[in-house]
């Protein structure tokens, strides 16, 4: 569904060397993940036997009685429509090998055995198993059953043509260069570990590390299950931890140390992670004969996922969810800003700025970055040049934080108001004051950035651009008026985080200002451009026009980040805003970002500079190619289709 799998980490109770007590739980743990509609679900490493059987992997009998059971949960699940990969000891020529078993529907596809065995401290694997390295291109059997499995080191398993994935083996993640390195260049969208690691201080958070940052490394989905505590407690403990992480971050976890069997799901949008791959990264650059190193076993596994966890998918993508985290991405992005105007002024050696404030929130970001700029700089404020221009729907509201926030930061202040000469222009062009149409709005916008262009010129300083990321998605902007600039400190910040970097500068200036910034935070977002209502109040509501900026925002990302098509970020937004916003709504929406974000391109290739602060960035000088006259006839039919 939409790209999106369900996979799960199991980690059954075991008894050492008790099969079949150990195989009725495996199957157990199966038949529950299949309930949950899973594709794939992974198990401990040596499951079957238990990891801690020690000297009892070299009976015959121990080995012999494992190899029956990998064909008995296979015959047990063969009606079922999971994936599912078992840890059991096999025998191939003169070693034992501690493998991974893919098992799907009755039939046992492919093993994979550890490469990495330890040898040191608690651990001594080597004492018992060979190492699978260089074993490639082989069949092995199983006793009893002659059917030929691919075994090897170089297989990869193939669930339908989205999913491909490989395995490796508990030792293998901690390698130098771990399996799934190569195995995830060759086309594995995911890997699945089969572990037995002990707990020890601290130990889960470097493993939780571990995890995270090879599914990064990677881009990939990465899904992690240890042994749990029925292992033997000789002189170590298992904690049976479970982690499912994608490109870097932990998405599910269960809690360690449970008497019972563990089952942790996690819904991992693959088509995400391709998309990654295809426009983040240099996999495409890989060598094209670790291609040819694998074997790709086709399972024809069918996706029954119908509904999503749909509490992990995040209605504000670009507004960090957890506080503490968010406070430092808005101290990272206010640094980014900064340092990104203080490196323009220094080449330039300009050391003034002039900029338009309109009491809104996007101009008070960038009168915040300048403040801050020049204090970096030990330049005096009054150096800022703020200009008011009321117009025709400037409200005392706006102004007077305008005004109030200039005070206090120490910019000089002036005010030019644009209504006459903005009356002077509509008599030269031949136009209706009482007509509010677009042109009434532009000539007042482009009159505010010919008096900014102007002032700079006359003073010798750099006119600073006001527009956000949102803005320049939607082309939500006069055509050479608030469009252009000489240097754009918020062309990277998104709407919804805007007011979250102004609340995070509030709180650390305190004092006065920390007010005139709650007031502008709690101002509708308004270009106050039309005349105002009989009770002066804001007559002008952006998104009452063109919808609430949080869809927006959740478009922008799906759609660019992601390559996302219309139909499924319908299904993503109706989910995550599920108690706030109708699905007549979210469809308006999105319809009109698709429309405006195709035929308002010819504005964003020309935008001014600008920093990047985070992943998506919509410059046509290295982020956002894209032609000015492309048809959006595509989109829109997915958008028809989804609906």
């Amino acid at each position: 569904m939409f790209g999106y799998y369900r996979v799960a980490s199991a980690s059954p109770q075991v008894k050492i060397a008790d099969i079949a007590y150990n195989q009725q739980q495996i199957i157990d743990c199966i038949v529950q993940a299949d309930a949950a509609s899973t594709a794939v679900v992974v198990l401990p490493e040596l499951a079957v036997t238990g990891y801690s059987c020690a000297d009892l992997f070299n009976h015959d009998l121990l080995l012999e009685r494992a190899a029956e059971s990998l064909v008995q949960i296979a015959e047990a699940t063969a009606e079922l429509e999971i994936v599912s990969i078992v840890g059991a000891p096999i025998v191939y020529r003169n070693g034992i090998y501690n493998a991974a078993f893919v098992i799907h529907r009755g039939i046992i596809c492919g093993a994979v055995p550890k490469i990495f065995n330890p040898n040191y401290r608690e651990f001594y694997d080597k004492r018992w198993f060979s190492s699978g390295k260089g074993i490639l291109d082989t069949e092995i059997s199983l006793p009893g059953d002659e059917t030929e499995i691919p075994f090897g080191e170089d297989l990869l398993f193939k669930f339908d043509h989205k999913f491909t994935f490989g395995i490796e083996l508990c030792e293998d993640l901690w390698n130098v260069i771990p399996p799934s390195s190569y195995q995830c260049q060759a086309g594995a969208i995911a890997t699945f570990n089969l572990s037995a690691s002990n707990e020890l201080v601290a130990k889960a958070d470097y493993r939780r590390q571990l995890v995270a940052q090879q599914s990064a490394r990677c881009i990939s989905a990465y899904i992690y299950s240890s042994a749990g505590v029925h292992e033997s407690t000789t002189d170590l403990v298992f904690g049976g931890h479970a982690l499912i992480a994608a490109n870097g971050a932990v998405v599910a976890e269960n809690e360690r140390f449970q008497r019972d069997a563990s089952l942790v799901l996690a819904d991992i949008d693959i088509e995400r992670l391709h998309a990654t791959r295809r426009t983040e990264s240099s996999f495409a650059d890989v060598d094209s004969e670790i291609y040819a190193n694998y074997d790709i076993t086709q399972l024809h596994g069918k996706n029954r996922l119908k509904q999503l966890d749909y509490t992990r998918i995040d209605p504000q993508p670009f507004v960090p969810s957890a506080v503490e985290q968010r406070e430092q991405r808005c101290h990272e992005i206010f640094d980014i800003q900064t340092a990104a105007l203080t490196k323009r002024l220094e080449h330039t050696g300009i050391k003034k700025v002039v900029i338009g404030i309109s009491g809104g929130l996007d101009s008070t970001m960038a009168l915040l970055v300048c403040a801050r700029a020049f204090a970096l700089l030990k330049l005096e404020t009054k150096h800022i040049i703020a200009i008011t221009m009321p117009g025709f729907g400037t409200t005392d509201r706006t102004f007077n934080n305008a005004v109030k926030m200039c005070e206090l930061i120490g910019a000089e202040l002036r005010t030019v108001d644009i209504k006459a000469a903005c009356m002077v222009h509509f008599d030269d062009i031949g136009h209706d004051p009482e007509e509010h149409t677009v042109t009434y709005e532009n000539v007042q916008a482009r009159e505010r950035t010919q008096i900014l262009m102007d002032i700079a010129n006359r003073e010798g300083g750099l006119v600073i651009g006001t527009g956000d990321l949102s803005e320049i998605a939607l082309g939500w902007s006069t055509y050479n008026g608030d469009h252009m600039s000489m240097y754009a400190v918020n062309c990277g910040v998104p709407k919804t985080l805007i007011r979250y970097l102004i609340q995070w500068v509030a709180d650390d200036l305190g004092g006065e200002i920390k007010n005139v910034l709650a007031d502008v935070i709690d101002t509708p977002v308004s270009p106050e451009l039309l005349p105002n209502s009989a009770d002066s109040d804001i007559n002008q509501k952006t998104e009452d026009i063109i919808g609430p900026y949080e869809l927006h925002d959740f478009f922008l990302y799906h759609f660019v980040k992601y390559g996302a098509e219309p139909a499924k970020i319908i299904y993503l937004a109706e989910k995550a805003f599920a108690d706030k916003y109708q699905s007549e709504l979210i469809n308006k929406t999105l319809k009109l970002f698709i429309k405006r974000f195709f035929s308002q391109q010819f504005k964003r290739s020309c935008i001014p500079d600008g920093p990047k602060v985070g992943t998506i960035a919509l410059s046509p000088r290295g982020d956002w190619r894209m032609p000015s006259d492309a048809s959006v006839s595509l989109w829109l039919e997915s958008l028809e289709a989804g609906s």
